[in-house]
């Protein structure tokens, strides 16, 4: 189909990234200047869990009760502005958050047309799953619906559009399928909404959040960024952009950093199109717009993926601060006695020394190691009362200065994370419109299977062939984060990586030099594991995937940084030789740094 790129952009805001999320954003965002649609993303994989043992309790939750609270304050100011309202936050039960929204409107005097979408929550039919045989306890099992129950919905005149576990892009997909009318044919512009929406749906992460250069001069007002703004055109391209005096900023660095978050590799799927992130040309635009083009999509792949989480049994555990000398003979002593103290030891009981610890330090924390026992078991017993009372017996009879960082817990269950795929046509997909008809989506009629990661056809920003080679040169020893950017986050028991170089020279040194092998080196926690890398050449960018760095999810606080949040910082904080030619990716001043500037 020939798309009229001529129609004017859709202007979509975002104002969660998260269950948990600056509850005041839906006002801004309304408030703060134009928009067609604001969307809200609050599902992860963490929440899933969560609003599982809700609705454990009471079949009437299962959904983000923070979204409620925000329309109380906002539906009229929505419906009077006419921005339509999409977001994720049915959760598990997106047909009872419709139904006490209704309610909400009528007690307000309102009348808003509430429609929702449903079909993903598939816990009834977890034993078609291919899950392994010590999962543990389903509690939720929701497969990725796409983009298309959305449009239907707004189609039929909906004010507020609620749904369970769709693609986090496809609260941003959606409204713009329904405003420009596009098919599942129209591959290249459903790849390019879903870049925007990639970028946009963890919100503030994409305005200056969580920035790995947030101290250099490109964001001006870190304390509280705007939230983003999407402007996409028909053809599919975008603009990112946020509304006028509020603080962050948007650069090619802000969106690079979070096209690259909790991806793998050139390919991005989804149940509406595979999008080429490999395809996308960013570029500054002017001061807080930055425009994104280019990008490709693939046909869709056959399969869905249906994210599953479990009660996998009861975990604890404790700190023990080791102050001073002989701070491996006093972790020694520590395992010893525990060990001896514990009745009965946990199915899966790890010590973990943390030499937080420096010779000859100025304070006493600068002089202290952390030992932290963890204990898992399907029995809460094992690493209940029995687990602390082995901790706490010990404290007067062990290594001198023998402290808990804290009281002990009583232990508590843990969840896990279990990917699990299924026909994208034996997945339910129903659109509730605003007078309760219900019409089911049909999948895409055509699908093929997603080829790898490694996608990318090898051309620099301009089209050139680009070669991976270390520049000559005088080098210094430099922490890499002197010239590199990154994003880290997870996917399940998986970590991912994302970093990116300021110019082509300095990507290419930067291929030569971040092997897989050489992240082995600079990251030893991860030197045992799978690890990919990903090539992004038009972004200036490579991204590490790193398999079962995470154990079992989240949820299972199997390490100390359950989602990789910091890793990328670890990597930009190991110390390599450095040419002096590599240079950082330069700073983007924003309006309100600039006027800092002249005054």
């Amino acid at each position: 189909m020939s798309i009229d790129p001529t129609p004017a952009p859709l202007r979509v805001g975002n104002m969660s990234g998260f269950y948990g999320d600056r509850i005041s954003a839906m006002r801004e965002m309304l408030e703060g200047g134009q928009l067609d649609v604001l969307t809200g993303d609050y599902l992860a994989e963490l929440t899933m869990l969560i609003l599982g043992r809700d609705r454990m309790k009471s079949a009437e939750l299962g959904y983000a009760k923070t979204f409620l609270r925000q329309l109380e304050d906002c539906l009229a100011l929505a419906l009077e502005k006419r921005v339509k309202i999409v977001a994720n936050a049915g959760g598990l039960n997106p047909a009872g958050l419709a139904a006490a929204i209704r309610e909400l409107g009528e007690r307000l005097g309102l009348e808003p047309k509430v429609a929702y979408v449903h079909g993903d929550d598939l816990i009834d039919r977890v034993g078609e799953l291919d899950l392994p045989a010590d999962a543990g306890f389903p509690v939720t099992a929701n497969a990725y619906l796409g983009a298309f129950g959305i449009a239907r919905c707004l189609d039929a005149g909906a004010d507020v559009v609620v749904t369970g576990r769709v693609t986090d892009a496809s609260v941003i997909v959606g409204p713009a399928v329904s405003h420009f009318g596009w098919t599942r044919e129209d591959l290249d512009a459903l790849a390019g909404a879903t870049a925007a929406g990639h970028v946009i749906e963890c919100g503030t992460q994409a305005t200056g959040g969580n920035y790995a250069f947030f101290n250099r001069g490109e964001i001006a007002d870190p304390v509280a960024p705007g939230f983003p703004i999407a402007e996409i055109a028909a053809d599919g391209s975008s603009v990112i952009t946020k509304h006028a005096g509020t603080g962050g900023a948007v650069t090619v660095g802000t969106v690079t950093s979070q096209l690259l978050y909790e991806v793998t590799g050139a390919r991005y799927g989804g149940p509406d199109v595979v999008t080429r992130l490999d395809t996308a040309r960013l570029e500054q635009e002017g001061p807080d717009r930055v425009r994104i083009s280019g990008v490709r999509g693939e046909t869709a792949p056959p399969h869905t993926k249906v994210s599953v989480t479990c009660l996998g049994g009861h975990r604890n555990e404790i700190t023990f601060l080791l102050t001073g000398l002989d701070i491996e003979d006093k972790a020694a002593l520590v395992e010893r006695q525990f060990r001896a103290g514990l009745e009965r030891e946990p199915a899966d009981l790890q010590l973990r020394l943390h030499r937080t610890d420096h010779p000859d330090a100025d304070t006493q924390a600068a002089a202290t190691a952390m030992l932290t026992i963890v204990g898992w078991d399907p029995d809460k017993d094992v690493v209940g009362r029995a687990f602390t009372d082995a901790a706490v017996a010990m404290t007067l009879a062990s290594y001198p200065g023998a402290t808990p960082s804290g009281p002990p817990g009583r232990g508590a269950p843990y969840g896990v994370y279990i990917p699990a795929y299924l026909d994208q046509k034996a997945v339910p997909h129903i659109a509730v419109l605003p007078d309760g008809t219900s019409v089911d989506i049909d999948p895409p009629a055509e699908t093929a299977e997603m080829g790898d990661g490694h996608a990318s056809d090898g051309l620099d920003s301009a089209g050139r062939p680009l070669a991976s080679q270390d520049p000559a040169g005088p080098s210094t020893a430099r922490p890499l984060g002197d010239v590199l950017g990154a994003r880290s986050g997870d996917k399940g028991g998986t970590a991912n990586i994302g970093l990116w170089a300021g110019d082509e020279r300095s990507y290419r040194w930067m291929l030569a030099t971040l092997t897989v092998d050489e992240v082995r080196r600079l990251l030893p926690e991860a030197a045992e594991l799978p690890i990919e890398r990903y090539e992004l050449p038009r972004l200036h960018a490579v991204n590490f995937v790193i398999d079962g760095l995470l154990g079992k999810g989240v949820a299972h606080g199997y390490r100390w940084d359950p989602q990789a949040k910091g890793l990328g910082e670890w990597l930009r904080s190991r110390v390599v030789d450095v040419p002096d030619s590599v240079v950082a990716p330069a700073p983007v001043a924003s309006p309100a740094a600039a006027m800092k500037e002249n005054q």
